[in-house]
């Protein structure tokens, strides 16, 4: 086997492939219903790195791939997350900070632990750093003590249970994912016949319920020509007119109006037309729905629009992006032309935008890069945070003049999952080469003893207080542990888990930025003691 090793240690991109491949297929592989996923990738790099260190081997991944693949992977989830992620910070700031209030106990229980059990200050910051996995800790942990054996050593001890224990923090986290009460509802249709003498006018009712419904089709007595309806329309007593939104919304505004009409005006393509059409063209993408003007641009209206897996209604503040799935609702002379108009082709949904990629990336890895002063020293948040906060703007912009900022869905979502899978081969390879020497110091059941407390205090802490204090659903709540825990393996798991359910990118990218701030700060900290 040693010479496996050696062949291997001298491919490195091969390595990184065996890695992949075979650690994915292990993901595959599930116990009562229960798979690694992506994580397997960094468990078998942990274990095929330490048996041929063990041999004598280092196989190890170059660091500056598994920086390519980190600072990918989070740039990509920002992209994804941006349209949302702003929208939700001021009502989740209280989440956030309590996260930084969980970071903050670990610390201080990891100090008097280890002064408890006697182990070495640096010893102590660098399995602080492991347990909560966070290698831009350790180096902050590191340059502070001016001493890089002991932290690496804590780091490499405690960095396996870090993930091992964030990971049924998740599970447990998922096991409520049936009370979640903030999932994205489903959407119906429904025809209306108006018998409320008030004349309503429709941006009046749609306002009214928050933009969670959305009026497509209008018809005037039983003989008028069936027309898309126009947020200037007043409803007058025997107009029929569908609504579209949450079966509940819908529901109620039928009440408001009259009662479920035995006609169907979405079924009737005598006078309009519906079709799903793919935004690939870029005059498109990066506008809200409002901005289109399509009402008086081709008498259309679009009633609902599908990112990834799920329908939103089409609000007028709704930006698109490329790739997203339209429901159009136009005159049937017209659509052809209103197809065209989008584009309406598959490349919208691969499109990797590489102008945005590009200066993106090199954006936040700049951002990373700055120095920022705190007293008595200087810190920088990494090229994978400073990729990240980019990201969540330009996904958040969606244009700036001509150029569209954002990134297909589908596109952003492969390039997220290459990155991760590259990082967690690099980053297992890493900590397999060290472990084995950690592991021959007489201090290593001491220092697991404290990173299990410490994983456990963070895990247990942001799940009582999430849960309890936020009432946090199951499936945000895997994200937001991911993201405390700056770990991408938890983050596969819980996509594995949840079926890419967006509730998950969302938590993580909420918290990530923070969470690494407080880490590197911290283990500035820690270090110095």
């Amino acid at each position: 086997m040693s010479d496996v090793f050696v062949f291997l240690a001298e491919q490195p991109i091969l390595l990184l492939f065996v890695l992949i491949g075979t650690g994915s297929l292990l993901g595959h592989v599930r116990v009562r219903g229960v798979g690694l996923g992506a994580a397997a990738v960094l468990f078998l790099a942990i274990g095929a790195s330490a048996w041929a260190a063990g041999l004598g081997v280092d196989l190890e991944i170059p660091e500056e791939l598994g920086t390519l693949g980190l600072t990918l992977f989070t740039f990509s989830v920002g992209i994804v997350s941006g349209a949302t992620f702003f929208s939700s910070l001021r009502r989740s700031l209280g989440q956030i900070l309590a996260m930084v209030g969980v970071l903050v106990t670990g610390a201080v229980v990891a100090v008097a632990l280890g002064a408890a059990l006697h182990l070495d200050p640096a010893v102590t910051a660098g399995a602080w750093a492991g347990a909560v996995t966070n290698t831009p800790a350790l180096a902050a942990a590191r340059e502070a003590a001016g001493d890089a054996t002991g932290p690496t050593v804590g780091y490499a001890v405690t960095y396996l249970f870090g993930v091992v224990g964030m990971l049924v923090a998740v599970t447990a986290a998922l096991r409520h994912r049936r009370e979640d009460t903030d999932a994205p509802p489903a959407l119906v249709n429904r025809t209306v016949r108006v018998e409320a003498g008030s004349s309503p006018r429709i941006q009046d009712l749609e306002e009214r319920y928050g933009d969670r419904i959305k009026f497509s089709r209008v018809r005037r007595g039983e003989t008028e020509p069936i027309r898309t309806a126009d947020d200037g329309d007043l409803l007058l007593v025997d107009d029929l007119v569908t609504v579209v939104g949450p079966a509940a919304d819908v529901d109620a505004v039928t009440r408001e109006l009259g009662h479920t009409s035995s006609h169907h005006l979405e079924v009737d393509r005598w006078y309009l037309d519906m079709r799903r059409i793919t935004v690939s063209d870029s005059r498109a993408a990066g506008h809200t729905i409002a901005e289109l003007d399509l009402p008086h641009r081709f008498g259309a209206t679009i009633s609902r629009v599908r990112r990834g897996d799920v329908d939103v209604v089409a609000t007028d503040d709704f930006l698109l992006q490329l790739g997203d799935r339209v429901r159009v609702i136009a005159p049937r002379d017209r659509m052809g032309e209103v197809s065209r108009w989008f584009g309406d082709s598959a490349r919208g949904l691969s499109d990797i935008t590489p102008i945005v990629l590009g200066l993106g990336m090199t954006l936040g890895i700049l951002l990373g890069a700055v120095a920022f002063p705190v007293p008595g020293r200087v810190f920088s948040i990494g090229s994978a945070a400073g990729t990240l906060v980019v990201g969540l703007v330009l996904g958040r912009l969606g244009r700036v003049g001509p150029l569209v900022t954002a990134m297909p869905y589908t596109a952003a979502q492969a390039i997220a999952e290459l990155g991760l899978l590259v990082f967690l081969a690099q980053a297992g390879s890493r900590a397999g080469a060290q472990i084995g020497a950690a592991f021959a110091s007489g201090e290593w059941v001491r220092i697991v003893l404290l990173g299990l407390v410490v994983t456990t205090t963070v895990a247990a802490g942001l799940y009582l207080v999430m849960r309890r204090l936020f009432r946090t659903g199951g499936t945000r709540l895997a994200g937001i542990m991911a993201g405390a825990q700056t770990q991408p393996a938890v983050l596969a798991f819980a996509n594995g888990r949840t079926g890419y359910d967006s509730r998950v990118a969302l938590g993580y990218a909420l918290v990530y930025p923070a969470a690494m701030i407080t880490k590197i700060l911290l283990g500035q900290v820690l270090g110095g003691l």
